[in-house]
């Protein structure tokens, strides 16, 4: 699987969980340290999150690290 087709899957559900809590981008970026422009490059998959990124958001929407990859095929 193409690495890019990952990225933009993290970033779909880093979405998914950030607009289900009714949260802005600009409150996610505080939380990730990084700006809100940052956030939006993540969540369409034009940047790739790194792995601590993530396990601050795992910390902020109270979910496990495989929920960032779901709906992408078994490797």
């Amino acid at each position: 699987m193409e690495d890019r087709v990952i990225d933009i899957k993290v970033g779909e559900n880093l979405r998914f969980m950030r607009e289900h809590l009714e949260m802005s981008q600009e409150t996610l970026g505080d939380h990730l340290e990084v700006s809100y422009q940052q956030v939006q490059k993540y969540e369409k998959g034009a940047n790739r999150i790194s792995a601590s990124k993530l396990y601050k958001a795992c910390g902020l929407f109270d979910c496990q690290i495989a929920f960032f990859f779901r709906g992408l095929p078994a490797s």
